[in-house]
């Protein structure tokens, strides 16, 4: 025949009946029958005598050989494995798949049922698992979704939940290294004076290796201004170096260099040296402690700066009004310091106490936290003495827990304990008491003891709750460890704590759809005046006409320090309006009144834009028109948000934020949006293909078919999914959801089965005018398999690429291959020649 292609007729369509039959092979293919005869008379086939039906003669065949296949546990994901088939000694005729000792131990068994499990040798030399003796255990392989389930009893197998995966099943992800940043900028031009640049940068650079992360966190600022005298400033700087790793049959982490104290008990403090404290983000989700906060009002589009002793921990820009960040770290402990830098110039402080609620553990039970080194200072100088520090939190019983701790370091030694009480329907409450022991310069000694009660309750029946109240006294000669180190070593003031008394609470009335949230801090001191801060706000919502679930905010904040007040009140209403929403906000501040009207909308899932004009009463300008914009951008590569701001006869202000990073490992590289400061991230790999949509469009696979999730937890099950709605009609998953349990600080990696291609109905032909068999395979060169031959050698091909030569494959061996012509844009159907393969050149799937 003419082996050059040629366009068919028009008649290459299934017949409705072999449409039924292939639907029913592929019944017969996953049901639990052993073994199938087929009665060839029912198909309407030209030559009943082609018809291969090898693969579906038995239940769950799958050829010998080595698949790529998505591992799955009682139908969730583990990962991608290359798992080898083989056929069963006793019985050439079946094949089952080699499950070596890496795949057992990653599926989360109890020991007992790790106990059931023998292995047996193949003729590879392979160590192949036998889990026969697990009773309700079975394997089923799928090369249509190339996935390969294994169904395990509950029994056998580890506590785990829809969020949580037992630490067998977490992933340390790739070897590789990443870059984070978080650049903001500014450009001022006053009114009477010169303008002014400013530009400052924080992220984290490291590199991971199996377990390990090495971190290096820096920060940098670059300040420049035009008015005469006024110097060019810059700096960079490396805030802290460091190398992690979890322990995960610890429940730990293991950290080693720069760091700071984390205790519930000590305040904290920067050192050298290496620490183990146990981590409640390996416990399961219902089991873990809360993260601590930060909110406030801008009264314009500002910088918000979380730091701690001079470390930046979070930086982002925030348009005007109420503010809330939550996505702080679980493991920052301590004394927050928050700055809020605006538009105008001025400028916001005050700090956040992120004490812990009551120090309760579960019965039997040890939580603890390790610690050794030295003190260090900012610029890397050490700075104190060898010390040695510990805590612990036993349950003593279901109600009970018994706490403390000490800290040994020479001149400085300190000791606490507490008890802890589960008061059920009353709340939980927790009280200690800590004695400090210092030597000073000239033979000073000092010694003394601080309090503390701590309590928290959350009422059901009335839908409130106070997150954190709590009350410590320190007498005049107590001293914490920060504060001995600034007698002794800095030249600082000593003991001045008096006392401090912190409260939280929150109260819904679901009737009157209102909310109502309160925060006070007093810190009082033994030689200065007392510091306060006062947080009030109020929310409801409500239908107004045809406007439905408009919202109507009230909050007020006072920070008094140093005798001084600054009294924040603000007010807004926002009124949805199709997609968008139309709102209003008053504030007053500093005897002025600023109000506006905005529009914000949303573009799509990674645009939006607000806008919003208004005026200014009152203070030293008068009154004056304002007026301002904000917009962000959620792109593949990075965040970008850009703010402008105008204030009549004041300034004018213009912003641009980028926050983003790049990830590399030796499956390729990714620019990302986030990064979140080296934490925690999932590389998804969609096969060379470009623009393919992840997380609703939220990331773009790039010219290498990288993309990069950078918001993705640690030590729990983490789903992924691809966007088919969006996704391009010539592009095709035939796997579309991934999920992974990654250790902290991981660069996970996952692919998704998808091809991009054109799509053909062929029909294909041997040399001698006959077709291959009813039944057989068509393979790419990837060896996925694309099409099962039908009626007369026809079949659906997809993920097609010019040029692409691809296999035929029938009792098991490559019996021909088909090459597609150059140009596969116009074709609709094709006559395609399959050439035959050499005997000495068949190869066995």
């Amino acid at each position: 025949m003419n082996t050059n292609l040629i366009f068919a007729e028009s008649k290459l369509a299934l017949s409705k009946l072999s449409i039924i039959i292939t639907v029913a092979l592929v019944s017969l293919y996953s049901n639990t029958v052993v073994a199938v005869e087929f009665n060839t008379d029912v198909l309407d086939s030209i030559d009943k005598d082609n018809i291969d039906f090898s693969r579906f003669s038995q239940a769950n065949y799958i050829l010998p050989g080595t698949y790529r296949m998505d591992v799955r546990l009682n139908s969730q994901a583990l990962n991608e494995y290359d798992v080898v088939y083989l056929p069963l000694p006793s019985n050439t005729e079946t094949s089952v798949p080699c499950i070596p000792a890496s795949m057992i131990r990653e599926l989360g068994l109890k020991p007992n049922a790790m106990d059931k499990i023998t292995y047996w040798q193949s003729n590879t030399q392979q160590q192949c698992a036998d889990m026969s003796m697990l009773s309700g255990a079975s394997t089923r392989g799928d090369l249509g979704t190339s996935s390969l389930q294994l169904n395990i009893p509950q029994a056998y197998l580890e506590y785990s939940d829809p969020n949580w995966t037992p630490p067998s099943r977490w992933d340390n992800g790739e070897p590789g290294v990443l870059f984070d940043y978080n650049l903001n900028s500014n450009y001022t031009k006053p009114q009477n004076g010169q303008q002014s640049q400013n530009v400052s940068v924080s992220g984290t650079a490291g590199a991971n290796a199996g377990p390990w992360r090495l971190r290096g966190d820096y920060q940098g600022s670059y300040n420049h201004s035009s008015a005469a005298g006024q110097a060019t400033t810059r700096n960079l700087d490396w805030s802290r170096v460091y190398l992690f790793r979890a322990l995960p049959q610890m429940r730990a982490v293991l950290t080693m260099g720069e760091s700071y104290l984390a205790s519930s008990l000590f305040d904290s403090w920067r050192f050298t040296g290496v620490s183990l404290n146990s981590d409640e983000r390996m416990l399961p989700p219902s089991l873990r402690g809360y993260a601590p906060e930060v909110t406030g009002i801008a009264k314009t589009n500002a910088k918000v700066t979380v730091s701690q002793q001079g470390r930046v921990l979070y930086e982002t820009t925030v348009p005007s009004g109420p503010f809330r960040i939550q996505d702080l770290s679980s493991a920052v402990s301590g004394k927050l310091d928050v700055k809020v830098e605006e538009q105008d110039g001025s400028v916001q402080t005050f700090q956040v106490d992120t004490a812990t609620i009551p120090y309760l553990t579960r019965p039997g039970q040890v939580q603890y936290k390790l610690a050794s080194g030295r003190p260090s200072t900012y610029d890397h100088h050490i700075d104190g003495p060898v010390f040695t520090s510990g805590e612990f939190s036993w349950g003593v019983t279901n109600g009970w827990s018994l706490y403390g701790g000490s800290i040994l370091a020479g001149d400085y030694n300190s000791a606490a304990i507490g008890v802890g009480r589960d008061l059920y329907t009353l709340g939980a409450l927790s009280a200690d008491v800590t004695q400090s022991f210092a030597q000073l310069p000239n033979q000073v000694k000092k010694q003394g003891k601080s309090w503390r009660v701590s309590y928290s309750k959350r009422f059901d029946s009335t839908n409130s709750e106070i997150t954190f109240a709590g009350y410590r006294f320190s007498e005049r000669n107590f001293m914490s460890m920060g504060e001995y180190l600034d007698a002794k070593y800095r030249d600082g003031s000593t003991g001045n704590n008096k006392e401090l008394y912190t409260i939280t609470a929150s109260k819904g009335f679901d009737d009157l759809r209102l909310s109502l949230y309160g925060s006070y801090s007093h810190q009082t001191y033994w030689n200065q005046s007392a510091d306060d801060r006062y947080s009030l706000a109020a929310s409801t919502y409500f239908d107004l006409g045809p406007l439905k679930s408009t919202s109507l905010m009230l909050s007020a904040t006072r920070s008094q320090y140093e005798g001084n007040n600054d009294d924040v009140v603000y007010l807004s209403m926002s009124i949805p309006w199709g997609s968008a929403s139309v709102s209003y906000t008053g504030q007053y501040n500093d005897k002025t009144y600023t109000q506006s009207a905005s529009y914000y909308d949303r573009i799509d899932n990674n645009n939006n834009y607000r806008l919003s004009a208004g005026n200014s009463m009152g203070g030293v300008n008068g009154t004056s028109t304002q007026g301002s914009g904000y917009f962000t951008h959620h792109g593949d590569a990075a965040e970008i948000t850009a703010n402008a701001s105008y204030s009549q006869n004041n300034y004018t202000s213009l912003g641009l934020s980028l926050q983003g990073g790049l990830t590399a490992t030796a499956k390729g590289a990714a620019l990302h949006a986030g990064g979140g400061n080296g934490s925690t991230r999932l590389m998804v790999d969609t096969g060379k293909v470009s623009g393919v949509p992840v997380n609703n469009g939220r990331v773009h696979t790039n010219i290498f078919g990288l993309g990069v999730i950078a918001d993705v937890g640690s030590f729990y099950r983490n789903t992924t999914s691809l966007d088919l709605t969006t996704m391009p009609d010539d592009i095709e998953a035939k796997q579309s959801v991934v999920e992974a349990s990654l250790t902290d600080g991981a660069i996970g990696y996952r692919k998704f089965s998808v091809v991009q291609g054109a799509k053909a109905m062929v029909v294909l032909a041997m040399e001698d005018g006959r077709h291959p068999p009813f039944g057989a395979s068509v393979f790419s060169r990837e060896g996925r398999e694309i099409a099962v031959v039908a009626d007369s050698g026809q079949a659906w091909l997809t993920g097609l690429q010019a040029g692409e030569t691809l296999d035929v494959k029938w009792d098991g061996q490559t019996q021909c291959q088909v090459t597609l012509p150059k140009k596969l844009d116009t074709m609709s159907s094709l006559l395609l020649p399959c050439q035959a393969v050499d005997k000495n050149e068949k190869v066995e799937n």
